[in-house]
C-alpha cells in the first residue's frame, strides 16, 4: 500500500514509517509531499495519509501520529508502547522532558535531517536507530517483567 505524509521528515514522520513497515504493512511504500498537497495526492493515488493535519492517522486527543497508528491497528506489544512514550515526548515539544530518552531522540532526528535532507535517505539511515531503540525497549520490558 502507498502511505503519504508531509515532506521534510522529523521524529514522528520517521517513527511512523518504521512502525508501519515493521508492524502494519511489510510492503509499504512511502511518498513525501508538501503539506498543502496531501489531500490532492491522496485523492489521486488512494494512498493512506498519516502525520498530517486533519487526517485519521495524525495527532489526535493529545497523541502523536505514532501513538494513533498503534491504537488504530491494535498493536499491544509492550516494547512498542514504551517506544511510543519516547516518540511522543520527542515529537511533542512541550512534552520533551517527560521521558529521559526523548531529548536524545530529538537531537538524533535533527542531526539526521542535517546529514540526510532527502527524506528517503533519512529514513534509510534512521530505521537502524529505531530498530536499536526498539531492541532496547524490549530489553527494558523484559527486565521489568522479571522483577
Amino acid at each position: 500500500m502507498l502511505w503519504i505524509t508531509r515532506s521534510h521528515v522529523h521524529v514522528d514522520r520517521v517513527a511512523c514509517p518504521w512502525l508501519i513497515s515493521r508492524f502494519v504493512d511489510s510492503a509499504a511504500e512511502f511518498l513525501f509531499v508538501p503539506a498543502g498537497q496531501i489531500e490532492k495526492v491522496v485523492a489521486e493515488t488512494g494512498g493512506i495519509p498519516f502525520d498530517a493535519p486533519g487526517v485519521a492517522l495524525g495527532h489526535r486527543d493529545g497523541k502523536c501520529s505514532f501513538e494513533t497508528i498503534i491504537e488504530t491497528y491494535g498493536l499491544t506489544d509492550a516494547a512498542l508502547l514504551r517506544l511510543a512514550k519516547i516518540v511522543h515526548a520527542a515529537d511533542v515539544s512541550e512534552d520533551l522532558h517527560t521521558d529521559v530518552i526523548a531529548p536524545g531522540l530529538e537531537a538524533i532526528a535533527v542531526g539526521f535531517s542535517l546529514r540526510f535532507p532527502n527524506d528517503f535517505d533519512n529514513l534509510e539511515h534512521q530505521f537502524e536507530v529505531y530498530d536499536a531503540l526498539y531492541a532496547w525497549c524490549r530489553l527494558q520490558v523484559a527486565k521489568a517483567a522479571a522483577h
